[in-house]
């Protein structure tokens, strides 16, 4: 073993080697992982992780149920983590839902008004976008800015309809890409990190 400064210049077999504190992940989390770090009896998100990966202590910045998909950050820079789930800051966070049941105009108008959920807790205005919908199932987008227990799920539990898909599109002003496979990840870039920042 050798001790390395790390804000010097290191070559190893001619090959330059770039010291990083903090990493930036973008995943598109599928199901069946939770979003922790560690767990006996479940695969974590952090199995997803390459071996490149496997030594900058990484944690999700925020979770996903174990059957959500989609957008899930990742890094081991808390002071940017705490900063994106402040509940002060009221980060935008989008996602498609297959429902089962028919979505109208009168929902859209009741989760602008905030839904009160089962335990009395009523949530912040979100926004409802109907993407097709009829008597039997509907394909939706929602845009939240909290993220209670199983949120989405119990807002459209409120009225009887129950969510069969949920994948987050959108964190602040960033979009999920599309050539980050289910499963997979990948760093953000220094312009996607200037988007995530703006919220």
């Amino acid at each position: 073993q050798t001790a390395v400064d790390e804000n010097s210049d290191v070559a190893l077999c001619g090959k330059k080697i770039v010291y990083e504190k903090f990493i930036y992940l973008m995943m598109n989390k599928p199901q069946g992982y939770i979003s922790a770090t560690e767990d006996t009896r479940k695969k974590t998100v952090l199995d997803l992780l390459g071996d490149e990966y496997k030594y900058f202590s990484l944690f999700p910045a925020g979770r996903l149920d174990i059957d959500t998909e989609g957008f899930l950050l990742l890094t081991n820079d808390g002071n940017f983590a705490h900063n994106i789930l402040s509940p002060k800051k009221h980060v935008d966070k989008t996602y498609f839902a297959k429902i089962d049941g028919q979505i109208t105009d009168e929902h859209i108008k009741m989760f602008a008004d905030g839904i009160v959920l089962d335990d009395g807790y009523k949530t912040l205005p979100s926004r409802l976008k109907i993407l097709k919908s009829d008597e039997n199932s509907s394909e939706i987008e929602i845009t939240v800015r909290e993220g209670k227990f199983h949120q989405i799920k119990r807002m459209f539990g409120c009225f009887g309809a129950k969510v069969l898909e949920l994948h987050r599109i959108t964190m602040g002003n960033l979009n999920l890409p599309a050539d980050i496979s289910e499963g997979c990840c990948r760093e953000i870039t220094e312009q996607e990190m200037k988007l995530l920042k703006e919220v």
